[in-house]
């Protein structure tokens, strides 16, 4: 994840281990388990990051929630970054981080953990390791939208994802990209660029993609597992 190499991912929200298997011989950077909106348990998770690894993709985790527990549940079984969903306001992102990092904040620490490589890694490797894992707030409400400079300064925030179908229905509208949306992510930008950190967003084609790219965002997420299968199904059909 770097504000200078724009890098390419999708949405998983199949549980299946050998879908990762095969994205990892596509040449993309990455893969965002989708556990908010898909049905994903700790365990299926856990396969998907070993698969993952096995197929060297690394794998982002977009939670159900912030909790503690579940933050150190996912970068215990050794997830390259968590996407969090819902993050309002300076004080929530910053407690996010405090879960996430155990120098300076409040993740337990286990050695007998994938993250840890199964007690193979020493404690100051495994928290240096531990403590590189990336988190990405999604900015998604017009409440998140009114702090989002003060979440983008949250020192441990490396990148704002801007969620524009929640944000369009915090607005009132329908229509994420409706004019009001796009400004709004004009702020989001600018807000990430103001603190040198990565903006990124969903987008459903590469033709959007190189739009968003040519505005400034380089972690893009197209399309999903699933809207890629039925593309290819409907063409076929």
């Amino acid at each position: 994840m770097s504000r200078e190499r724009v890098t390419f991912g999708t949405f998983v929200k199949t549980d299946s281990a050998q879908i990762i298997e095969i994205l990892g011989t596509t040449g993309l950077h990455f893969a965002v388990i989708d556990a908010e909106h898909a049905p994903f348990d700790r365990l299926t998770i856990d396969r998907m990051i070993l698969a993952g690894r096995a197929s060297d993709l690394p794998i982002v985790i977009r939670v159900p929630d912030g909790s503690a527990p579940t933050i150190l549940t996912m970068l215990d079984m050794g997830a390259a970054g968590l996407l969090i969903p819902h993050v309002d306001s300076a004080d929530q992102a910053s407690e996010i981080v405090s879960r996430a990092r155990f120098r300076n904040g409040q993740r337990g620490m286990s050695l007998a953990t994938r993250a840890a490589g199964y007690g193979t890694k020493s404690r100051h490797d495994a928290i240096g390791s531990g403590d590189a894992a990336r988190i990405v707030c999604q900015i998604e409400s017009v409440e998140s939208l009114e702090e989002v400079e003060a979440i983008a300064a949250v020192d441990g925030v490396d990148a704002l994802f801007i969620g524009r179908a929640d944000l369009a229905m915090s607005m009132g509208l329908e229509n994420p990209h409706a004019p009001e949306v796009e400004e709004a992510v004009k702020r989001i930008l600018q807000a990430a660029s103001t603190c040198s950190k990565v903006c990124a967003i969903h987008v459903n084609d590469m033709a959007e993609a190189r739009r968003r790219i040519a505005e400034g965002m380089t972690w893009i997420v197209v399309s999903s597992d699933q809207a890629l299968l039925r593309k290819a199904a409907m063409e076929i059909a």
